[in-house]
């Protein structure tokens, strides 16, 4: 009788071993493999680039469009158009096939409806006057857990739902970027100089202090100094989405999680937590934006808990695992921890001087499941649900082949076309982000909602 074969790790020849093993590798070796890394990564981004380079985004058929970006009827749509010339009329492929559109020619016709349209219908997405954009931060130590694809399909789910979003990349490996078709050449065109532009101005305040008391200033160094000619403007870089405007990364902005301490010990008073926030309001960013999507590194640094003192909303994707529901506990453990230290810390010199307390608060914060299979994961994903209660959301971001073959192309699911697949195939790939947005939307209509009724109570006062 034919035993089974043995696992393949039994009789590993340790003469072939060796022979295989190649030469050791030194820091040159890691040069190489960059190298090669990097001439892999610039082709695959390059799928989908136009012939100058940059990214373009698909157009829209009127089956589309009235589906998921306009609620009308086609004919109704098609009337509107016969009417009204001068609005976009779309191209067509061939000889009596389908319109299609650009987005900006969709938000355009989307404007037409909310002025025109039914007025028991919202064509328009809510957005309250006179009131700050929302941030929204995309967070996780736990690599993996489908963080960069969740900001952006949130970040491209808004705008096709028709809000201006900035979306800043707070991770030196730049995946966000890469999606987005950003390029960045060092870290001088990343959040790197409003950090320091921040630091700049309160050592410019603290010298003026230590002037007055006869001290010797701190030095404003040539970064310093070159960080105060630059504004969040000069940063923001223009993408393939008419109203999605990048803030980017790359490697070298990982060298903010050296400086920042640095600059913290320099100056103990700095409050290095509000750096990007204060930036972001003083720069006109929160005006002229409706929505900023803040994508961060897998860690609990400077950068992230600059992005998270930023935020109004905080997201937590997470998998449906033991592993993984232990290590987003363990992340919540350490963001209690860190923020508490902050305020304990500050707070000690406010009720010393009199001033107020320092309390850090978000409107919302909810765990997100993401890759979902509920095959193998239901059981599990009941189980975090009982635990967690409302701060799971109840909807789970399932895996499907559209959103597998929309990453191998580096691109979001809503920029793949749906002709690549069938109708069915491409409805069911995108209702499982679909349903995330609409229940990161009803936090953000409900913040949103809520921060207008208090601004009207204390304009009544």
């Amino acid at each position: 009788m034919d035993r089974d074969p043995l696992p393949p790790y039994f009789g590993i020849d340790p003469d072939s071993a060796a022979q295989a093993l190649g030469t050791p590798t030194d820091t040159g070796g890691f040069d190489a493999i960059a190298r090669a890394c990097a001439a892999g990564r610039s082709d695959l981004a390059g799928r989908g680039l136009q012939e100058d380079g940059r990214r373009s985004l698909r157009l829209f058929s009127t089956w589309e469009i009235t589906r998921y970006l306009i609620p009308v009827a086609q004919a109704h749509f098609r009337r509107v158009l016969k009417a009204n010339p001068a609005l976009p009329q779309g191209r067509s492929e061939t000889a009596g096939g389908a319109k299609w559109f650009t987005l900006d020619e969709v938000l355009r016709l989307r404007a037409h409806f909310g002025a025109e349209g039914s007025k028991a219908k919202n064509y328009l997405p809510y957005r309250p006057a006179g009131l700050p954009a929302k941030v929204v931060a995309v967070a996780n130590f736990k690599g993996g857990v489908g963080k960069t694809s969740t900001a952006a399909h949130l970040a491209m789910s808004a705008a096709l739902d028709g809000y201006r979003v900035l979306v800043i990349d707070l991770d030196s490996q730049g995946s966000m970027t890469s999606i987005f078709g950003g390029r960045v050449e060092d870290e001088w065109r990343t959040v790197f100089p409003m950090l320091a532009r921040h630091y700049a101005a309160y050592l410019r305040a603290e010298n003026q202090r230590r002037a007055d008391r006869g001290e010797t200033p701190l030095p404003l160094d040539d970064t310093l100094t070159e960080a105060l000619k630059l504004d969040a403007a000069a940063l923001i870089q223009k993408t393939h989405w008419p109203n999605i405007d990048l803030i980017g990364a790359q490697l070298n902005l990982y060298w903010a999680e050296f400086q920042v301490p640095v600059w913290r010990m320099q100056a103990r008073g700095w409050p290095l937590w509000d750096a990007l926030s204060d930036r972001l309001a003083a720069d006109g960013v929160l005006e002229d934006y409706d929505i900023v999507v803040l994508d961060t590194p897998p860690a609990l640094g400077y950068l992230t808990i600059n992005g998270l003192a930023a935020a109004d909303i905080l997201l937590v994707p997470l998998g449906a695992s033991f592993l993984e529901f232990d290590s987003t506990g363990r992340f919540f453990d350490m963001l209690a921890t860190t923020f508490r230290s902050i305020e304990e810390g500050e707070n000690l010199a406010a009720r010393a001087l009199g001033r107020e307390e320092l309390a850090f608060q978000w409107d919302a914060v909810r765990t997100v499941v993401t890759r979902y299979d509920p095959v193998q994961q239901a059981e599990m994903a009941a189980l975090m649900q009982s635990y967690l209660g409302d701060v799971l959301c109840p909807h789970r971001q399932g895996f499907t082949a559209l959103i597998g073959q929309a990453g191998e192309q580096v691109q979001g699911i809503y920029e793949a076309d749906y002709r690549d697949f069938n109708r069915e195939t491409y409805a069911r790939g995108r209702e499982t982000f679909d349903a995330t947005y609409a229940a990161f939307k009803a936090l953000l209509v409900g913040a949103w909602r809520r921060d207008e009724r208090a601004a009207a109570a204390e304009a009544a006062q």
